[in-house]
């Protein structure tokens, strides 16, 4: 899908998170440019900055030798700012709007992708690492489980779908919060489709944390994730798959209770290995 849609965010509350800067582009008849995605970082005001402190910004793709590390995507941005940026493309559109939605998160994801690339480079290591699969997992697919009853973050880890989004629906929607992190799910929000799964992180809220704004819960979000990607061994063991379109008012077809039986889509947890983690929080 190439086609410009000024009003992409009212097709499904998974964009939800983006809203607020996706309206910034409502008059637009065209593509953003790259000089309206920097005019859209200077407005918010927002310290926007890549994993080396550099501040960012969205350029138009250019050629690069994929033998030089130092013109690696991910590098490039560490060591200029720069954020390579197609024109005319969902893809890298939405990750622009998550990089000034998540600056501290999207900066730790950078910062561990450039770290791990030097290490390969001194090792004279050719394939990626355990902590750069991870890092690109939930940077393409993350979503982040906000989730203040402990028990339905038990039931998601154990792929019990239909006992939480069907049964227990009243509490999924008054205690549960689905924060959609990852911009190629955001992409594929644009024609969402059964088999849609994104990864989870599960962090444990106070209730009156679900309460507040949506800007305030952004803003924490973010915090947390910066936190949490460099100041532990993070890897694909923290991450859970989550269908996503299961979500109360996700899809217009999980409104009867035949929808949770497709066990192609809502997949039973098949052995049970390393137990999924979980991050607690106090901050209410």
């Amino acid at each position: 899908m190439t086609t410009w849609n000024p009003n992409f965010y009212n097709a499904s509350p998974i964009f939800e998170s983006l809203t607020p800067l996706a309206k910034n582009f409502q008059a637009c008849c065209d593509w953003p440019s790259h000089q309206q995605l920097g005019f859209l970082l200077r407005e918010t005001g927002i310290c926007v900055k890549a994993g080396s402190g550099l501040p960012i910004q969205f350029v138009p793709q250019q050629p690069v030798n994929t033998k030089d590390r130092k013109q690696h995507y991910e590098s490039r941005i560490f060591l200029t700012g720069k954020v390579s940026t197609r024109q005319e493309n969902w893809h890298d559109f939405f990750n622009a709007l998550v990089w000034i939605t998540f600056p501290s998160a999207k900066a730790a994801l950078n910062r561990i992708h450039y770290q791990e690339l030097i290490h390969a480079q001194q090792t004279r290591v050719e394939t990626r690492g355990p902590l750069r699969d991870a890092a690109t997992l939930f940077d393409e697919s993350g979503v982040v489980v906000l989730c203040s009853r402990p028990v339905l973050i038990e039931l998601l880890k154990q792929h019990e779908w239909k006992k939480v989004f069907w049964q227990r629906r009243a509490a999924v929607l008054s205690s549960l919060r689905f924060i959609v992190f990852g911009h190629a799910l955001y992409e594929k929000a644009l024609k969402p489709y059964v088999g849609m799964t994104g990864k989870g992180l599960f962090i444990q809220v106070e209730d009156m944390f679900l309460r507040q704004s949506l800007s305030a819960q952004l803003r924490a979000v973010d915090s947390w994730l910066a936190d949490f990607l460099l100041c532990r061994s993070f890897s694909s063991a923290d991450l859970s798959p989550i269908p996503i379109l299961g979500y109360p008012g996700w899809s217009r077809e999980n409104m009867t209770e035949d929808y949770y039986e497709n066990r192609q889509y809502f997949r039973p947890l098949k052995q049970r290995g390393r137990p999924v983690n979980s991050l607690h929080v106090d901050r209410e």
